[in-house]
């Protein structure tokens, strides 16, 4: 079965590796695995929240379901581990460190990428802190408050943007002008 395009799936505590293993095509609880058991509780400090994750991610997981887990249940898990348990959450660590090579960027660098990608494309400080799934605005503040425009930021851009504008009509009409004058010389 596979994930309807347009649904919003509830991540669990998503953008932390050890959450997003073990999750089920249908409503990605968060599950981890321990040996050869698995605890199901919810995710530390309540952050329980809706991710809305981008088309182009569902098509990947949509293929993945496609190819690597094409039959069983609805509630299978996505990224399987030994028998019936999800993969371990040890494991995409490992794979990380292997895959990463020389790089040195650590899997929860990817976090730090995203909530500032957020930020940069504008999102405000609520809409990152739910993203995160961070308790309160101030958490998120006391991270990324470095990443968000200040005053002088966004007038030094207005500033920017009036000299562009002028400064490009203005070039224009010199241009033309100029034009003009070598042509009657000439």
């Amino acid at each position: 079965m596979h994930p309807p395009r347009q649904a919003n799936f509830r991540l669990v505590e998503c953008l932390r590796s050890t959450d997003c293993l073990a999750t089920q095509p249908t409503c990605f609880p968060c599950e981890r695995a321990g040996g050869k058991q698995v605890e199901i509780r919810p995710p530390k400090y309540g952050s329980e929240r809706t991710v809305y994750a981008p088309a182009g991610l569902m098509d990947m997981l949509s293929e993945h379901i496609r190819v690597y887990r094409p039959d069983g249940p609805d509630d299978r898990w996505l990224f399987p581990g030994e028998g019936e348990h999800p993969l371990h959450q040890n494991s995409v660590g490992y794979w990380w460190r292997r895959a990463r090579g020389a790089l040195g960027y650590r899997l929860h660098d990817l976090r730090h990428f995203y909530a500032s990608g957020l930020i940069h494309a504008g999102c405000d400080v609520v809409t990152v802190q739910r993203a995160l799934g961070h308790g309160t605005a101030n958490v998120t503040l006391s991270t990324y408050s470095h990443l968000w425009p200040n005053a002088d930021d966004r007038t030094r851009k207005a500033a920017s943007a009036l000299f562009d504008q002028a400064n490009g009509r203005a070039y224009v009409v010199r241009t033309i002008k100029v034009k003009q004058a070598v042509e009657q010389v000439f």
